[in-house]
C-alpha cells in the first residue's frame, strides 16, 4: 500500500485531504476569536459566565504578569489545574509572551510532581489552594521559584457560600505577594497587573508550546516537544474533520480534562478556534455531567469510553434532555459497539471512536462523523496525516490485513522528547513517528488496534505505565518481588493489577499495600486488584512472564 491513500476516497465531499494551516503564535486561536465576537460567551464555570474580551483580557494580565516575574519567552510555566478559567487563562497568557506550557496533572503526588517539575525546569507553578501543599512540600526540590495559587471560587458566581483553606494575604509588595515568600494570588496579581496586549512572533515550526509529560516502557516520564505548529495544525484538523461545526454557535462539554493533550486539543483549543462556548467541568461527577447537559445542552462532548458509558447506565438518564448532543469524539481507549449504538439512540447525535497519542497533539486517526464508519476500527488518518503499518523487525511495510507496527507522519507529529535526543531518534525516524502499537489496516485505508508493544495500561482513559507502579512496590521492606499488568474492567476498560511475591517471614495486606502506594502514587495509578504468590513466573534471563499472568487472569 505504500504510496497509495485508500482512505481518501471515504473522505466527505467538505473535508479536503490536504490544508494551509497559520504559523503563528498558539495564543493567536484566542486572541482572533475575541476581536471577532469580544461579547460572544466563551466559557461557562458552575454559573459564571466570562465573554471572549475578557478571557481576553485576564490572559493579557497573565502575561504581563510572568514578564514582571523575570519570565523570559522559552521559560516553563508549569499549570497544575483542574477544568476552570484559571487554566485557560494561564495557558494563554502563557503562550502570549512566548513562555512554554507544562501541563501537570492535579492528582500527582509529591514524588510524580517532584520529577515533573524538576525535568522540565519550570520556574513558575499555577496551582489551586488545595494542593497547595503539596506543591510547597515539592518545590525545594525543583527549580519552582514562584507558586501562583488560585480558588475554585475565584470565578464562582456565590464566592461566600464556598469555603477553602488558604487565606491570602497582602503584604503591599510590588506584586501583591501574599501567603509567604514566592506565593502569590492569582487574583490579585491579575488584578493589579498591566492588561496591555501581549502577543509575541514565534517560529511557530521549531518554538515549543507544550511541553505534555507521558508514561515510558522504562517508566520514565517524558516531555513531549509539542511546538505552536503541532497543535495549531491539530487543532485545525480536529475541526475540519467535524466540518459542520458552526462558527460562535457550538457548546464545548468539558468532561475530558485540560491537562490531558486530548482535552487541550479537541476540546480547549478547538471550542477557541471556532469561538464556541468551553462548559467546564472541574471533575467528572456523573450527576453534574447530568444537570449540565440538561441546562446548558452541549452540542460537541469529547471524552472517554468510561464517560459513555456512565451515562448510558446511569438510571437518571431517561429523566433529563441529552439529546442537544451532535458530536462526540472517543479517544483514549477501545470503544464498544454497545456503549456507541446506545448513547447514539440516547442522543440522535454521533458518536465516533479515533486514535491519537501524546507525541501527536494527540490525534492521527478518526472514523469519519457523518459518512461511512468502521465499527472497531480507529478510523482512517486525518488530513495531511500519513500511516503505515510495518514488520517490527524489517521496517518493511507489511501487506493489507497484516499485524505489525503503526507509524504516523504529518504536522502534528513531535519536535523531538524534551532532552532525550536518543530516545527521540529511537521514535522519530526520517519523518515517521514509531508508536509502539500494533495494528493493521484493510483494503479501504481504515486502521484498527491489536495489541501495544509496549505494556501500557489505559484505565479510565488515563495511560498508566507498569514499570512505574512497580518501582513504588519494590520500595515496600516486605516486598520482595512485583509485577503489574492490566485486567480487563467493565467500566474503566483495565484496571491495575498487582502480583506480589513476599520477603520470608514478612507480612503484607492488601489494605496496608493500597495504602503505602496512595501515598506515592496519583489515584488512578493505585493497583485495585492485589495476588499475593508465592512466585512470579519468568524467562530463563530472569525476565518476568506477563503474558502468561495476563493469560492466567483471563482464565480464571
Amino acid at each position: 500500500m505504500s504510496g497509495a491513500k485508500p482512505w481518501l476516497r471515504h473522505y466527505s465531499q467538505e473535508v479536503a485531504p490536504t490544508y494551509e494551516y497559520p504559523k503563528q503564535n498558539l495564543a493567536r486561536l484566542l486572541v482572533d476569536s475575541a476581536e471577532k465576537f469580544p461579547d460572544r460567551p466563551s466559557m461557562y464555570f458552575l454559573g459564571k459566565t466570562l465573554r471572549y474580551q475578557e478571557v481576553l483580557d485576564a490572559s493579557y494580565r497573565f502575561a504581563n504578569v510572568l514578564r514582571e516575574l523575570g519570565v523570559s519567552p522559552g521559560d516553563r510555566v508549569s499549570i497544575m489545574l483542574p477544568n476552570c478559567p484559571q487554566t485557560i487563562i494561564a495557558y494563554f497568557g502563557t503562550l502570549m509572551m512566548g513562555g512554554i506550557v507544562v501541563m501537570t496533572n492535579p492528582l500527582y503526588m509529591e514524588r510524580e510532581l517532584v520529577h515533573q517539575l524538576s525535568d522540565s525546569g519550570a520556574t513558575v507553578i499555577v496551582t489551586l489552594d488545595l494542593l497547595f501543599d503539596r506543591v510547597q512540600k515539592s518545590k525545594g526540590k525543583t527549580p519552582i521559584r514562584h507558586v501562583i495559587v488560585t480558588s475554585i471560587k475565584d470565578y464562582l458566581p456565590f464566592p461566600k457560600n464556598v469555603l477553602y483553606p488558604i487565606k491570602m494575604k497582602k503584604d503591599g509588595a510590588k506584586l501583591d505577594v501574599t501567603y509567604g515568600d514566592g506565593v502569590y494570588a492569582f487574583k490579585k496579581l491579575l488584578r493589579a497587573a498591566s492588561g496591555a496586549p501581549v502577543c509575541v512572533d514565534v517560529n511557530a515550526d521549531e518554538d515549543i508550546a507544550l511541553l505534555q509529560y507521558t508514561g515510558g516502557t522504562t517508566g520514565i516520564s517524558k516531555g513531549v516537544m509539542l511546538t505552536h505548529t503541532n497543535l495549531i495544525a491539530n487543532t485545525y484538523q480536529t475541526s475540519n474533520w467535524c466540518y459542520r461545526i458552526r462558527i460562535g454557535e457550538e457548546r464545548f462539554l468539558g468532561a475530558i480534562p485540560c491537562f490531558h493533550v486530548f482535552g487541550l486539543t479537541v476540546l480547549l483549543n478547538q471550542s477557541m478556534l471556532r469561538a464556541g462556548m468551553l462548559i467546564l467541568i472541574p471533575k467528572f461527577d456523573i450527576n453534574l455531567i447530568l444537570d449540565t447537559i440538561n441546562t446548558m445542552k452541549p452540542t460537541i462532548f469529547p471524552g472517554a469510553p468510561t464517560m459513555y458509558i456512565a451515562i448510558i447506565n446511569h438510571k437518571r438518564v431517561k429523566e433529563v434532555d441529552i439529546s442537544s448532543i451532535n458530536v462526540c469524539v472517543s479517544g483514549s481507549a477501545p470503544l464498544p459497539l454497545e456503549v456507541q449504538e446506545r448513547f447514539e439512540a440516547l442522543t440522535g447525535g454521533k458518536l465516533i471512536e479515533g486514535y491519537g497519542l501524546t507525541e501527536s497533539s494527540p490525534v492521527t486517526h478518526s472514523n469519519p462523523v457523518w459518512g461511512y464508519r468502521k465499527i472497531g476500527s480507529i478510523g482512517v488518518p486525518l488530513p495531511d496525516t500519513d500511516a503505515k503499518v510495518v514488520d517490527v523487525n524489517t521496517g518493511e511495510e507489511v501487506p493489507i490485513g497484516e499485524i505489525g507496527e503503526i507509524l504516523i507522519k504529518g504536522p502534528q507529529v513531535m519536535k523531538g522528547y524534551w532532552q532525550r535526543e536518543h530516545e527521540t531518534a529511537l521514535t522519530i525516524k526520517d519523518g515517521w513517528l514509531y508508536t509502539g502499537d500494533m495494528g493493521r489496516v484493510d483494503e479501504d485505508g481504515f486502521f484498527s488496534i491489536v495489541d501495544r508493544k509496549k505494556d501500557l495500561i489505559i484505565a479510565g482513559g488515563f495511560n498508566i505505565y507498569p514499570r512505574e507502579i512497580e518501582e513504588v512496590l519494590f520500595e515496600h521492606p516486605a516486598i520482595q518481588e512485583a509485577t503489574v499488568v492490566g485486567v480487563p474492567d467493565e467500566y474503566r476498560g483495565e484496571t491495575v493489577k498487582a502480583f506480589v511475591v513476599l520477603r520470608s517471614g514478612m507480612s503484607l495486606t492488601e489494605k496496608e499495600l493500597e495504602l503505602w502506594c496512595r501515598e506515592r502514587l496519583a489515584a488512578f495509578k493505585v493497583p485495585r486488584k492485589v495476588e499475593f504468590r508465592p512466585s512470579l513466573p519468568k524467562t530463563m534471563i530472569g525476565k518476568v512472564l506477563r503474558r502468561q499472568l495476563l493469560e492466567e487472569e483471563k482464565k480464571a
